[in-house]
């Protein structure tokens, strides 16, 4: 059977997916790994042990024979540089974003290249410290100057995947344009300081994100695709397939509002409400407001689970109930954010009390993560005249998440999608001629239209 691979690569979850012509998917596997640690001790990815993973579960495949793999791509999360020097061998740890950036060093940068906001606005990224993965260079070059000298490529996560399977260093727009504070959306080219820096030296070459590389690869001959960012894929399927304007979520660690049909630009509160620009294949720029709603949602569920006393993956059994939701409504916010920084009335930390069992504390935690996801939505929406909203990823299938997005967008086409698939899906896509009919969202994605329940 004639197939083409996918490596999709999350925070959490790493997955391998092969899709036979038709994009029905004809194998998967799924892996977890430890974290380990950089130097300074923060949890971070275990690079090589992906690497390894990576390798093995290909070879597998390709010795078994089932499979033709004609086409092999690459999905992963972004603001993620791995850097590697003249020999391809790893120089530093996949350093993580959520690593504190040092305020020295942060501050002698804006004094050198302009404030915060000014940055921001010309780079269409809200600043974030490590998340704007071009800061990580300038913090590696001046807090780590001996370790810098050694880069040669500093290649951004789906592209070093590509490398490890064809030897060739790349860059492509969707990964640079994800709040890297590296892109000049005016000028469409580096900002200046990257040029100042000399960091273009050490940005492998940009190439278009549906490039691919046909070589031999374990005695096959096959197209090698350059990877995607991970968001970027998850809307290519719905801009191939719906031809009306609409809005995706995709949800999973963060919870990203995606808006390919805004050409609003960026204003400051836009920028402190951390939207941002991300982009198209083509470079286009896609209006997103990012919310880092799985992450909050895992702390807090796990510490439900322990004061309720409750099994491990109890919560995904629980189902909407409009008299819970009635009361969460009315109650003042009582949980403690831990992860999320938007201005909000809260407990210096998280009350319980007067929440009975664990249904009702779930129903009062989605309820206000809910509220959130209305404001961070409602900024990716802008002035747009979409009228339709997706929801993929791992909310898609939280009970909870979908009934109360449809209440509080009643004036939308609600339609989520199966989770797993829609990056992976995207990077497969990618790299390939194929035009989607109108139906393959229904029959590729288990679509499912919802609207508000009429509340009694």
């Amino acid at each position: 059977m004639d197939v083409t691979a996918v490596f999709d690569i999350g925070k959490t979850n790493k997955k391998f997916f092969l899709f036979d012509e038709n994009y029905q998917e004809v194998f998967k596997e799924y892996r977890r790994f430890d974290e380990i640690t950089d130097e300074d001790g923060h949890p971070t990815d275990n690079l090589p042990a992906i690497e390894s993973w990576l390798k093995e579960v290909f070879s597998g495949i390709l010795k078994k024979g089932k499979f033709h793999v004609h086409t092999i791509n690459f999905s992963t999360y972004g603001a993620s540089l791995v850097h590697i020097d003249d020999m391809g061998k790893l120089v530093t740890p996949l350093y993580n974003y959520t690593k504190p950036y040092p305020q020295e060093i942060l501050d002698d940068f804006h004094a050198k290249y302009g404030s915060d906001l000014d940055i921001a606005r010309e780079t269409a990224s809200p600043p974030s410290g490590m998340l704007n993965s071009g800061l990580q260079l300038y913090w590696l070059k001046y807090a780590q100057p001996e370790v810098f000298k050694r880069i040669r490529w500093s290649l951004h996560f789906p592209q070093y995947l590509s490398y490890l399977f064809t030897g060739l260093a790349v860059s492509d727009f969707t990964s640079i344009g994800c709040h890297t504070s590296l892109w000049d959306y005016e000028k469409g080219d580096y900002h200046d300081w990257v040029y100042a820096e000399g960091f273009h030296r050490i940005l492998a070459p940009i190439v278009p994100t549906d490039t691919s590389i046909n070589m031999d690869y374990g005695g096959k001959r096959m197209k090698i695709g350059v990877g995607i960012h991970d968001s970027s894929a998850a809307l290519l399927p719905y801009l191939k397939a719906d031809q009306t304007h609409f809005m995706l979520i995709s949800t999973g660690t963060w919870s990203i509002c995606l808006n390919p049909f805004s050409n609003q630009h960026l204003s400051a509160e836009d920028l402190k409400k951390d939207c941002l620009h991300y982009m198209r294949i083509d470079g286009k720029p896609v209006r997103a407001a990012r919310l880092f709603l799985g992450n909050e949602y895992k702390l807090q569920v796990e510490k439900l689970r322990e004061h309720y006393d409750k099994p491990r993956g109890y919560h995904k059994k629980v189902r909407f109930d409009e008299q819970l939701y009635r009361m969460a409504k009315e109650n003042e916010n009582r949980f403690h954010l831990e992860s999320i920084d938007m201005p909000r009335e809260q407990p210096d930390q998280t009350d319980l009390s007067g929440l009975p069992d664990f249904e009702t504390a779930f129903h009062q935690l989605m309820w206000e993560l809910m509220e959130l996801q209305k404001v961070s939505s409602e900024r990716a929406m802008g002035q747009s005249d979409s009228s339709r909203i997706y929801v993929d990823g791992g909310f898609a299938d939280n009970d909870l998440f979908i009934h109360m997005f449809a209440q509080h967008f009643p004036n939308y086409e609600l339609r989520s999608t199966q989770s797993p698939l829609g990056s992976a899906l995207g990077a497969a896509m990618v790299v390939s001629d194929q035009t989607l009919n109108e139906h393959f969202l229904e029959t590729h994605y288990a679509m499912k239209k919802h609207k508000p329940l009429i509340l009694s």
